[in-house]
């Protein structure tokens, strides 16, 4: 539903509210406005002219010279290409110096060597939508009524200076899709009166009842059916203050009969069509059921195949129109129409629906009688109709309304007590203030001394029909920021993330800023899957599925990897070579073949990286995923968690890993280990079935890692006194384990090695058979003092010594 807020204002009092605050108003009241848009779209300058006269162009067949007023005593030459412009006209002229819609300035020009000094419009130029003008009107320029005053601005004449809004409307809010139900809302929240238009109709002597007759043969679906008999009119352009109005809300004109019914539609929520009365057989209209076989060519010239359970408007032989949905092209109002047969009615929703439907074919009157229209508006909208054409048609009205009603509209009653209201609300409403409430709804009402209220909800309001309905309305129009928050039961307890919740999401952003990619894949999977890692389902056995999806889904997964894998083969497959992935979920795991308690599910990290780490650029090469890229993973994740201290690697061969690459990740604890999970390469008979290249994966428990999480930042003073580094390099036995190493350097060195890193591993035949250099680089430092060499000497060579002794270590010199 557009609304122009101009519009609006004719029906209730917006002084002091801008187009924009009342947007804002009514979508805080429970009506929200999805636009408001600026009718005029950047045009200043523009007025009204007259064209005295057009002469063709000397050098241009398609321009024509024109000479034009504006009113300014100046006439003005204007070089114009319009195929419809001619002298005599009044035109909108953009002078020099005009702006138009994109900021473009009108200045004057040579077209062709002829001086022009403006421009004369046509509606597009302006910003109006020349789709929703009068066919004659939508190409060339824009002609205007002749009895405009000359100079007068654009933006006045085409009502330009407004905002339209633009409602989204829910269904149930159906008084809304007429401008005076959007008066009343208006009204309710800002407390102002709702101003309703008057419909004076001077009776003819001649009785209406004379020329039509009105039959209803199907109750159930209509309930009342009412005409007038208008005679005389004179078809014609309607006035340009219809059209603005109806331009404004999206509606294209088309004659002022016509116009009419769209407008009061528009105005009142209800919708109505005009008949040519002398192309309606002895002005007998018959309301019923379509008969099979039957055919109508509606208004849009299309020929329709009419249902049984259609309802029509018809005539004594045949249907002459879709009941509210569209008129018949036998009964079209015509250049040439003389009287009409105006219908105002009240159908029901469902089978309007049901019509427009199966037909594909929707309208505005559809639209408004699918949601049920106001039945105490039947009359009060014919009347207006009526008093319009009148006046603007020249009609004459004769008295008396024709009309059949199978049963009155009687207003609903309900009764709401003032304690519910407040304890629905959580509020602590006086009982002024709630009659305040429902005298701004419009809504009457009586109350009893213990504040009970029995209201009559008018017709136009059909979404209230119970207590709870008018508690809402009384929540709207009070202002739902005004009602307090309040504990919906009790003390409520803020909701917030578990500590491993957190935990989880903290890691999913890291290692996603890391660039790894997450996934989620099936906790169920393949009974082949669970026995691909052993050691990791820690020898427990695969669950069972009472009715799974396939063979492939039919077991419970004990590790992340397998399913890892599969994603990893279906992205190599389709080119996507260089993968990077991490899933975080639960495995499960269980003891018994059948299951008599639930299994025991446990959290895990798993991640795979194939490929290249970096891709080759003009001044560098490509970087392959190693152990060390995987073994990073896993020291981010114990770093951010600060259990950092408590991980340890030992070598391990694990089932289907690689048996010299791969390492068990430990967590100790003052000397009590537990094998979280591993990291290492896939054992290569892995890679190749599952048609991977060297492919390296971690998975570990994440469970015993949420305890010992500590976020805490610890803060350290920078070092004050200098350091002194010592490089040592020791020949070992090969399966002398680095890492036992530097835990024995460090335990040997004590509080005053600052850091301890390896910087070279070498092998040879020089060394020996199964003999490896370890280079080492250690940093002495303390904190309270300036180190001497000799306190440095003395531990390094107990440093040296204890290498020597421990694992039998010959220093290399």
């Amino acid at each position: 539903m557009k609304v122009s807020y101009k519009w609006l204002e004719q029906y209730v009092d917006l002084s002091n509210i801008t187009a924009a605050e009342l947007a804002e108003m009514m979508t805080r009241g429970g009506i929200e406005i999805d636009i408001v848009e600026a009718r005029n779209q950047g045009v200043s300058g523009v007025v009204v002219g007259y064209v005295k006269s057009k002469e063709k162009h000397p050098d241009a067949d398609k321009l024509n010279v024109c000479k034009v007023d504006v009113g300014s005593g100046e006439e003005l030459q204007i070089v114009c290409g319009a195929p419809n412009v001619d002298a005599g006209q009044h035109v909108p002229v953009a002078v020099v110096g005009a702006k138009m819609p994109g900021d473009f300035k009108i200045k004057r020009a040579k077209l062709r060597g002829v001086e022009s000094q403006g421009m004369i419009c046509s509606a597009k130029e302006l910003g109006v939508n020349d789709k929703l003008l009068p066919k004659e009107q939508q190409e060339g320029i824009l002609v205007l009524p002749s009895t405009l005053k000359l100079g007068t601005p654009i933006e006045d004449v085409l009502d330009l200076n407004d905002h339209v809004l633009e409602l989204d409307l829910t269904p149930n809010r159906s008084d809304a899709l007429s401008m005076i139900g959007v008066a009343y809302e208006v009204a309710a929240l800002t407390g102002r009166e709702v101003k309703l238009p008057q419909s004076n109709i001077i009776d003819t002597a001649d009785k209406a009842a004379d020329h039509i007759k009105v039959s209803i043969e199907n109750t159930e679906l209509c309930s009342h059916y009412s005409a007038r008999y208008i005679k005389s009119v004179k078809v014609a352009t309607s006035p340009l203050w219809l059209q603005n109005k109806l331009i404004a809300a999206g509606v294209r004109p088309i004659n002022n009969i016509v116009d009419v019914t769209n407008f009061v539609m528009l105005e009142y929520g209800q919708p109505l069509h005009a008949f040519d009365a002398d192309k309606v057989p002895g002005g007998e209209i018959v309301v019923r059921l379509a008969k099979e076989g039957e055919v109508l060519v509606t208004l849009d010239d299309q020929e329709r195949k009419l249902e049984p359970h259609m309802l029509v408007i018809a005539d004594r032989t045949q249907p002459i129109g879709l009941a509210g949905v569209m008129g018949g092209a036998t009964t079209e109002v015509t250049a040439d129409t003389v009287n009409i047969l105006l219908e105002s009615a009240k159908f029901a929703g469902s089978t309007i629906r049901k019509t427009s439907r199966g037909l594909g074919l929707r309208s505005e009157s559809s639209l408004r009688f699918e949601k049920e229209v106001d039945p105490a508006r039947v009359i009060p909208a014919l009347d207006r109709a009526a008093a319009l054409i009148a006046e603007i048609g020249e009609g004459l009205v004769l008295d008396g309304v024709v009309e059949a009603i199978v049963n009155e509209s009687v207003p609903l009653t309900i009764t709401v007590a003032l304690d519910k209201v407040n304890a629905f609300l959580g509020t602590s409403l006086s009982g002024l203030e709630v009659r305040t409430i429902f005298n701004r709804l419009g809504f009457t009402y009586e109350v009893t001394n213990d504040e009970q209220y029995t209201v009559q909800v008018p017709t136009r309001r059909g979404d209230i029909t119970l207590d709870v309905d008018l508690i809402e309305e009384i929540a709207r129009v009070y202002g739902y920021d005004n009602i307090p928050t309040t504990p919906i039961y009790g003390e409520v307890i803020p909701g917030a993330l578990t500590k491993a919740q957190s935990i989880r999401r903290e890691l999913r952003k890291r290692l996603s800023d890391s660039g790894l990619l997450e996934v989620v894949s099936y906790s169920f999977t393949s009974p082949a899957h669970t026995e691909l890692f052993p050691e990791l389902a820690r020898d427990t056995k695969a669950i069972k599925l009472l009715m799974p999806m396939s063979e492939e889904r039919s077991v419970l997964r004990t590790s992340l990897i397998a399913q890892l894998i599969d994603i990893t083969s279906y992205n190599r497959n389709r080119k996507n070579e260089s993968v990077a992935l991490f899933e975080i979920g639960s495995v499960f795991h269980s003891d018994e073949e059948v299951l008599t308690t639930l299994p025991e599910e446990k959290q895990r990290f798993g991640a795979l990286l194939t490929g290249n780490r970096t891709q080759a650029g003009w001044n560098s090469k490509s970087v392959a995923y190693d152990f060390y890229d995987a073994k990073g993973i896993v020291e981010t994740i114990t770093t951010a968690l600060g259990v950092s201290e408590y991980i340890s690697y030992e070598s391990a061969q694990p089932t289907n890993f690689h048996p010299g690459r791969t390492a068990a990740i430990v967590l100790n604890i003052e000397g009590n280990k537990e094998v979280l999970g591993y990291v290492g390469q896939l054992h290569p008979e892995l890679q190749r079935t599952s048609d991977l290249a060297d492919a390296y994966v971690v998975e570990f428990e994440l469970t015993p890692l949420y305890e010992l999480a500590n976020s805490d930042i610890v803060y350290k003073v920078l070092p004050r006194y200098p350091a002194i580094s010592r490089d040592i390099a020791v020949v070992v036995e090969q399966n002398v384990a680095v890492g036992d190493m530097l835990t024995s350097i460090s335990s040997t060195a004590g509080e005053l090695l600052e850091s301890i890193q390896v910087f070279d591993i070498f092998t040879g035949e020089r060394l020996g058979a199964n003999k490896k250099s370890v280079a080492i680089a250690l940093v002495y430092r303390h904190k309270d003092r300036t180190l001497t060499d000799e306190e440095v000497t003395t531990v390094h060579e107990q440093v040296v010594a204890t290498l020597e002794q421990s694992f039998e270590a010959e220093l290399r010199k």
